[in-house]
């Protein structure tokens, strides 16, 4: 088989610096999308101008700029085989009794609705192909509720849900659509964030990259609906 074509949002971030060097380790043709092309081209200077991948700043709460994208992958790779989404978002927020409408929107708009608009984007693609793979980043306060941020976990459990109904939707027709579910993941953020934390505990991004790689994998093909808990040490 030809090199896959990939899409990876939230491509500059450290998991998507992560997933970029896992994809390219492997020969991956590689559409690189994050909402500025500045974060792209100091993540990535060695790709800008390379023809084996494409950078492309996108708004991935916007269908016209998904599709824009994924026709970039189309237009010098053929086709998309697989979409990595991580682009996301995360914030403390107010107890639900005092939760803003903003706060709710920002969330539901970043974690879950983004899902909805990169499929728009690349399903169609792919069912003309007959295979593809799709994976999300959920997380695993997905599943139940955490004081204080109740709009991220309820709209990680919303992508949970979408990415279960796509998947009943679209596995007849080649296409596996599952999630990983990382607890905390080590960057410099989150270590910035908690100065206390034993980071030993949490998952590496290399290590949430490769399982983003499995699920993209042919050895994934037979896992459909899923979401795979990689929750290192925490």
């Amino acid at each position: 088989m030809t090199s896959r074509s990939v899409m990876i949002t939230g491509a500059a971030g450290a998991l998507g610096r992560a997933a970029v060097a896992t994809f390219r380790a492997e020969g991956a043709h590689l559409l690189l999308v994050d909402r500025e092309l500045a974060l792209l081209y100091d993540a990535f200077p060695d790709l800008v101008g390379d023809d084996h991948h494409v950078l492309s700043a996108g708004d991935v709460t916007d269908i016209a700029s998904m599709q824009s994208a994924a026709m970039s992958a189309v237009d010098a790779f053929g086709r998309v085989d697989a979409l990595v989404h991580i682009a996301g978002g995360f914030e403390m927020g107010e107890s639900v009794h005092q939760l803003s409408r903003e706060s709710w929107q920002r969330m539901m708009d970043l974690n879950a609705w983004s899902f909805a608009a990169c499929t728009h984007a690349v399903v169609p693609h792919m069912l003309a192909a007959g295979r593809g793979a799709i994976v999300a980043v959920s997380a695993r306060s997905a599943a139940q509720g955490v004081a204080q941020m109740g709009a991220y976990v309820a709209s990680k459990s919303a992508l949970q849900r979408l990415v279960e109904t796509l998947s009943a939707e679209v596995r007849e027709k080649g296409i596996a659509v599952n999630s990983v579910a990382p607890s905390i993941i080590d960057t410099a953020a989150n270590r910035a964030a908690m100065p206390g934390a034993d980071s030993a505990r949490w998952v590496s991004p290399h290590t949430l990259a490769e399982s983003l790689r499995f699920l993209c994998s042919e050895a994934a093909s037979a896992i459909h609906g899923q979401h795979l808990v990689v929750s290192g040490l925490s």
